[in-house]
């Protein structure tokens, strides 16, 4: 097959092991600066122009689409799949993924435990959105944050009313959501294939931090997970 991946550096250890991957399995892999690639939004013949030459005969498309190029790679990505492109992760899929309320709302929907989170516009509905989620400390997101960055933790219900009228301020959309301070700064993050569950890795917050974020000084570790759990 030949396969498109989007990825704005090549370099990449994750971009380099994809085409290194696919090329020992008989592959032609080209990568593809995701901000060089422009487009011609036609009805009949929908194209991707890069360096100055059309793409085409293109199988399949890998997007390596980082969240400050979210709305771009997403609309490079959509082209493809006009053009019959087979996406290994469909541009909607991204597009939800990277809307932290839009996540949770798929996720409430589908019956997925979550931890209690509010969403509100008003600075005059900001007590009871607090006790909604049963009151401090909570954690303040913002809907756009990646990588631990935007989320922090308010420790008194004071304190929660300060950050969250200084984000509305800023006219920053925010998640209010309840601490699960029984997880002791842990998560698990399933890794699920064809809708089973292939692998896990339990994500441990360094000493004194609450987000278990890897670039924010978090540890990984291989977890079995038992079948309930799967």
């Amino acid at each position: 097959m030949k396969i498109a991946v989007l990825s704005r550096n090549p370099r990449l250890y994750s971009t380099r092991r994809l085409v290194e991957a696919g090329i020992a399995r008989g592959h032609e892999v080209v990568v593809i600066d995701t901000l060089r690639a422009y487009m011609n939004i036609a009805s009949h013949k929908p194209q991707i122009h890069y360096r100055g030459k059309p793409l085409e005969g293109f199988d399949a498309v890998i997007p390596r689409i980082g969240a400050s190029v979210t709305f771009y790679g997403c609309a490079v990505l959509r082209q493809f799949e006009m053009m019959g492109v087979f996406p290994v992760n469909e541009s909607v899929a991204i597009s939800r993924s990277r809307d932290k309320l839009r996540s949770l709302q798929l996720l409430s929907r589908k019956g997925v435990g979550l931890p209690i989170t509010g969403f509100a516009h008003s600075p005059d509905d900001i007590p009871d959105l607090i006790n909604m989620v049963r009151g401090a400390p909570l954690v303040i997101k913002m809907l756009e944050g990646t990588q631990g960055i935007g989320v922090v933790l308010a420790e008194t219900q004071k304190t929660a009313e300060a950050m969250i009228e200084a984000f509305m301020g800023l006219n920053a959309s925010i998640l209010v959501q309840e601490y699960i301070k029984e997880a002791g700064g842990s998560d698990i993050r399933c890794f699920v294939v064809g809708g089973k569950v292939i692998a896990a890795m339990k994500r441990q917050a360094a000493p004194g931090e609450f987000c278990s974020n890897l670039h924010r000084g978090g540890s990984a570790s291989l977890v079995r997970l038992s079948p309930a759990e799967r």
